[in-house]
């Protein structure tokens, strides 16, 4: 079982090696306030001075103390960790000078001061990252102890203001891996209750389970007084025990009282004041305790230690694959990238990615969605007639007509009107063919998650990808519009009446227009049988007829032209007499009033105005012709719009991709400038081939423990 500890010290190498903090591995961590008494501590357990001292905060970065065993009769252990100094008692090394031993022990103080410095500063400040130091000694017992920086409450001379905040925050960090033992460092002549060391401690690990509590200072107790009650845990309980240790004072310090000294006259003392306590206290007390903790709690955790060492190996592996292997013939690696990107674009648009979106729709389902939903709706809100009023229609009706009265509702209006409803399509269309062109672009984000990873590795290659993508849609967005502009053009040049669909609606004009007829056969009639009349009958009838008109054109305003309906009595006046209107009289009423027959024409565009019966069934003929037609229209357009961005725009792509790719990247004289890999990324790759390899390694070594090894 003894062999379990120097396992996790080279655990601790193999991962302080490459800076990793993943792997929590088992480990004794010392806290404490400033001059509790930390360093002595560990130095009673090391058997050796040699941690710096001195006024206020000394221990600025952790420091990660590994006790190796090294009796002088294992010669080949010796060797093999010393083959130039095997002959020494003692040695030192640092991680950070491998080749470098120290067998003064002074000289490892001042290294400890010299690295402090270059890692933390001279300002009093402190570092997370620790220095690691091993120690081979035939007089120690295997243990790997963290010291960590005193805790303090006020700032002192070049310290930071938050410098209590940060080294709380540091020693939390340490404390917090569960694999740890927390050695609380206490002195007997404070308040054991105001412990910062033990309240630290239990907020990491209320329940106890891994806190051993250290009481230095026993011997600077006032007179009268004794610590009796707090080893015994009577003040304060602690699971794994509370031991009592006498150190070195400064005085000895001063007068270099050796270890050993400070070791005898520790037994002496505990012997003296707490004879029923001695051999459960002191420094040799607590080193093996120690090591049965660290042995012990190494054994529980190497279960959990080595499945998190094989799932992290299988993690970075995967991580390490996805950034790529060094690239060697840059040239087909070019080569199989534009493949990969061409292919995985297509899949996209094709649906067959294996890399489905879920989270919104994507690629080809976009496209489709804004054939089917987007356009086609659109194209369903617009309303035959929108924007066109009775009064263009009747308007252009008359100007088709010329001088001439209509005895026909002209073909002519019904093109002229029909075509400008028709012009109301093109938008709607080019909004399409605009919206599948910015999905075409937003899909090179969206082709699969083992190219973006290569794109992200390459951003020049990516850059020149993205630019030759968007050049190829920019050339084929002229040539997609100008297909659906003639497709609304072709619309436009013939107007099919004799359309299967259209011809139904054509049938029933004749219908139509002789009911029209007969009204104005039946116009004539009236007038003639009013010439009996007496002049208030003939009124009386006019206002009647007029009345029922109105009830017939209800949709029309109600006139409003007195000019109008005199001109209109006279003239009945006139008929039932047997006299006409003379040229006399029309020069008479222009003279009279130049611009009346000017406003009478203008009265014609007035909202005033009502629309005769004629009028109005005139205007429902062109109206059902016009509704008929557009939908015809509306129908082949939302057909062939897609059909043709589909072939000019989408398709084209899809078959031209890598053939443009191929042309514009495949070129030998600029694959070497198109591979080059970011910084980020081949520092990336670095860190996790160190940290698979170090994973790798601890696996070895985890895999070479024996089942007696642990028990």
């Amino acid at each position: 079982m003894e062999a379990l500890i120097p396992v996790i010290n080279k655990l601790q190498d193999v991962f302080n090696t490459v800076g990793a903090d993943a792997i929590q591995l088992p480990q004794i961590t010392v806290v404490g306030t400033q001059s509790s008494g930390k360093s002595s501590v560990i130095e009673s357990l090391v058997g050796k001075s040699f941690l710096p001292r001195g006024t206020g905060i000394v221990t600025r970065t952790p420091l990660v103390l590994q006790l190796n065993y090294c009796p002088l009769t294992d010669k080949e252990k010796r060797i093999q960790e010393n083959g130039s100094h095997q002959n020494a008692e003692e040695w030192a090394q640092f991680l950070h000078k491998k080749t470098k031993y120290f067998t003064d022990f002074d000289e490892v103080r001042k290294e400890i001061e010299e690295e402090t410095g270059r890692k933390a500063g001279h300002n009093k400040g402190i570092c997370i990252e620790p220095i690691i130091l091993k120690i081979y000694s035939p007089k120690v017992l295997n243990l790997t102890l963290v010291d960590l920086p005193g805790l303090t409450k006020v700032p002192v001379g070049d310290q930071p203001e938050d410098i209590e905040h940060q080294i709380k925050q540091l020693v939390h960090h340490y404390i917090s891996n569960p694999n740890s033992v927390i050695l609380a460092v206490v002195t007997a002549n404070t308040d054991m209750a105001t412990s910062e060391s033990l309240k630290l401690a239990k907020e990491v690990d209320p329940e106890g389970r891994r806190t051993l509590a250290v009481v230095t200072k026993l011997d600077l107790m006032d007179a009268g007084t004794d610590a009796i009650d707090i080893l015994c845990g009577r003040v304060i309980p602690v699971k794994l025990g509370i031991i009592g240790v006498v150190n070195r004072s400064q005085q000895d310090i001063l007068d270099k009282k050796s270890i050993e000294d400070a070791l005898k006259d520790e037994a002496l003392f505990l012997q003296k004041k707490y004879p029923t306590l001695a051999n459960r206290n002191g420094s040799p007390y607590l080193a093996k305790t120690l090591n049965r903790l660290l042995m012990h709690h190494i054994r529980d955790c190497l279960p959990d230690l080595k499945t998190r060492v094989n799932v992290m190996v299988s993690q970075f592996q995967a991580l390490l694959n996805s950034y790529g292997e060094d690239v060697t013939d840059k040239s087909q690696m070019l080569l199989q990238i534009i493949t990969k990107f061409a292919s995985a674009y297509c899949a996209t648009i094709e649906g067959t990615s294996r890399n489905i979106e879920t989270t919104e729709l994507c690629g080809g389902a976009r496209i489709c969605y804004i054939f089917h939903e987007t356009f086609g709706k659109t194209l369903d809100s617009i309303h035959p007639l929108a924007g066109l009023t009775k009064r263009d229609v009747l308007t252009a009706i008359r100007n088709a007509t010329g001088p001439r009265p209509a005895l026909f509702v002209p073909e002519v209006s019904f093109e002229l009107l029909v075509k400008r409803q028709i012009r109301r399509l093109e938008e709607p269309s080019l909004r399409c063919v605009e919206l599948v062109h910015e999905e075409m672009q937003s899909i090179i984000q969206h082709c699969g998650t083992e190219s973006q990873q290569e794109m992200i590795r390459f951003p020049k290659l990516h850059e020149r990808i993205i630019d030759v993508v968007t050049q190829l849609l920019r050339r084929r967005l002229p040539t997609t519009n100008a297909m659906v502009e003639n497709l609304v053009a072709i619309e436009l040049a013939y107007i099919n009446t004799k359309h299967p669909d259209f011809h139904k609606e054509a049938a029933l004009v004749p219908s139509l227009l002789e009911s029209i007829d007969d009204d104005d056969l039946r116009m004539p009639r009236r007038l003639t049988s009013m010439s009996g009349l007496s002049i208030e009958d003939r009124q009386r009838s006019h206002s009647s007829s007029r009345h029922n008109n109105d009830v017939i054109t209800d949709s029309c305003p109600k006139p409003n032209n007195p000019v109008h309906e005199r001109n209109g009595d006279e003239i009945i006046s006139n008929i039932s007499a047997g006299s006409t209107p003379t040229h006399q009289d029309d020069n008479k009423q222009l003279s009279t009033s130049p611009t009346k027959g000017f406003n009478q024409a203008d009265n014609f565009h007035n909202s005033a105005r009502k629309l005769s019966d004629k009028e109005q069934r005139e205007c429902a003929v062109i109206e059902r012709l016009i509704k008929s037609y557009f939908y015809i229209v509306r129908k082949s357009i939302q057909d062939s719009v897609p059909k043709a961005v589909m072939h000019f725009l989408v398709n084209y792509v899809k078959d031209n991709l890598q053939s443009e790719l191929v042309t514009h990247l495949y070129k030998s004289d600029q694959a070497e400038e198109l591979l080059n890999e970011s910084a980020h990324i081949a520092q990336r790759r670095k860190e996790a081939s160190d940290m698979l390899k170090a994973l790798q390694r601890a696996n070895h070594i985890i895999s070479d423990i024996r089942e007696t090894h642990m028990w």
